[in-house]
């Protein structure tokens, strides 16, 4: 069981919000934190927000970012929310942090809306990141993913082993 879970916060569709005006979406103040209070979940939780950024955004320098953010922090156990289309490319880039257990999560749909899978996807990498050994993981559509053999399916809008 964990004491403390850092959450890192990067934007990605998780934390969208729709703008009706622009019919347009942009990325809000993240939902990881609401969600995970309304859960009453049993350990502290310590959010910092690096970026705000469809992931098909992110470069080198972001990925760069979130792996200095892990760095700095003394935490053993790591929550990632992320873009789902460049999350297996960050998983990669964290690759030997140490004694960690880092994994990443997103949503297909915004944490907003009422058929999103964020929460879904959160209560899963919440028991994944207690339970795992140290190493980097991504936690979607219901499994735990090796970021070395995973993929999103745009078609299906999943992820699959590769």
């Amino acid at each position: 069981m964990i004491a403390r879970l850092l959450i890192i916060t990067t934007g990605g569709t998780i934390d969208k919000i729709y703008f009706d005006d622009k019919s347009d979406y942009q990325i809000g103040e993240s939902q990881i934190s609401q969600i995970l209070r309304a859960m009453n979940v049993a350990f502290d939780i310590e959010v910092n927000e690096v970026l705000r950024k469809d992931s098909l955004h992110m470069g080198p320098q972001d990925r760069l970012l979130v792996r200095e953010a892990v760095l700095k922090s003394d935490t053993r156990h790591v929550l990632i929310t992320h873009g789902t289309d460049t999350m297996v490319e960050t998983a990669n880039a964290l690759q030997d942090l140490g004694d960690r257990t880092i994994v990443l999560t997103g949503a297909l749909n915004p944490a907003r809306f009422r058929d999103s899978d964020a929460v879904f996807n959160i209560g899963c990498a919440v028991g994944a990141v207690q339970c795992l050994p140290p190493g980097v993981y991504i936690a979607m559509n219901g499994k735990v993913w090796n970021p070395a053999r995973v993929r999103k399916n745009r078609a299906a809008n999943r992820f699959e082993e590769t």
